[in-house]
């Protein structure tokens, strides 16, 4: 028994001490608690970023400032640009407005108390084209002449009921009551005349 208690307590010692040298071990290898490391950017990498900030914050006064330049100059607002509107039965335009490229558009009217006038340097050419985009005809008002390429040429008058003036490749037709020649040289006449009268002046003769 005595012999069994003194091997335990020697145990027992030995067991301590071997807890004790590992616990100075670990506490040899443990780094002390007043080391502290850095978190953040410092240096340059710091410097960089608030560059990058600054040119950012730049670059969006500019935009800014861009934007409200742009939107003063072309007069934009939320019913249009300057004189031009855009309202539910079409674009109205007051004053003077060019065109660069060719325009398309269903119809062009002015105002009740003001004319529609073109004007153009050269001449106005109006086309007239198919759903297949072929042409089918054109107006071309020029500085010396009036030109029209169609298939028929009709004249109607005021109130667009009465036809007076016709006109296709093969024949024309005046549908007057009256044709009255003004010229000092009179009318001239290749070829063959139909009319059922020829009638001169009351107070002229015919020859």
């Amino acid at each position: 028994m005595e012999q069994s208690a003194t091997l335990d307590v020697e145990t027992l010692k030995i067991t301590q001490e071997q807890f004790i040298l590992a616990s100075q071990s670990l506490h040899l290898q443990r780094p002390g608690s007043d080391v502290v490391y850095p978190v953040g950017l410092y240096g340059l990498r710091k410097r960089c970023l608030y560059f990058l900030l600054l040119l950012l914050l730049i670059t969006m006064i500019v935009n800014l400032a861009l934007t409200v330049w742009i939107i003063k100059v072309m007069n934009l607002s939320v019913g249009g640009m300057g004189k031009l509107q855009l309202k539910q039965d079409g674009i109205h335009l007051e004053g003077v407005g060019e065109f660069l490229l060719p325009l398309y558009v269903n119809e062009i009217q002015s105002r009740g108390e003001s004319l529609l006038v073109l004007r153009s340097e050269k001449n106005v050419t109006l086309n007239a084209r198919n759903r297949h985009g072929q042409l089918t005809g054109q107006l071309t008002v020029g500085p010396e002449a009036v030109e029209v390429q169609s298939q028929r040429l009709e004249v109607r008058s005021g109130d667009g009921a009465k036809l007076l003036f016709t006109a296709n490749e093969e024949e024309m037709m005046m549908s007057t009551e009256k044709f009255t020649v003004t010229g000092s040289e009179g009318a001239v006449f290749r070829h063959s005349v139909e009319t059922p009268l020829i009638q001169a002046r009351a107070s002229e003769d015919i020859r």
